[in-house]
């Protein structure tokens, strides 16, 4: 993240998940930044880098909503507070190079020259065609996450 006073700009910091397992990664991200935003509410992510994804889950006792845009930069998520405070970071794939990941992430929390040198995300191998109709739907089951 970025430290206090450092300009905010495209991003406010990075995000590595080490797997490309959304439930496990999500919960461990919105944990994290409790401190940054406060009570995590919302959380927005580009469905084609991370395909379907229950709508609501509950998390830490809270329950957040997961919102998937086709629009969205793939390189980002979006987690916002429940008092509206939000963050965007860029999100370094999984088995990203260690260097490179570090890099990218340094980069984002303003540490080593523009955003724009980040790594970029790369679409995700096989993604799940009926994950944007699925997403779409009303509804859904809320997943209970511990």
């Amino acid at each position: 993240m970025k430290a206090a006073g450092v300009a905010r700009d495209r991003f406010d910091g990075g995000w590595w998940p080490r797997t490309a397992e959304r439930v496990r990664e999500f919960t461990e991200l919105v944990a994290a930044l409790g401190d940054e935003v406060g009570p995590v509410g919302r959380v927005s992510c580009p469905l084609a880098t991370w395909g379907a994804i229950d709508r609501k889950m509950i998390i830490g006792g809270r329950l957040v909503r997961f919102d998937g845009f086709r629009a969205m930069d793939p390189r980002t998520v979006a987690v916002i507070g429940a008092d509206r405070r939000r963050t965007s970071l860029l999100v370094v794939p999984p088995g990203a190079a260690d260097g490179a990941a570090r890099a990218a992430l340094s980069s984002a929390a303003g540490l080593a020259g523009p955003d724009d040198a980040a790594v970029p995300v790369p679409l995700p191998r096989g993604a799940d065609s009926g994950a944007e109709q699925r997403w779409e739907a009303e509804g859904g089951r809320v997943a209970a996450v511990r």
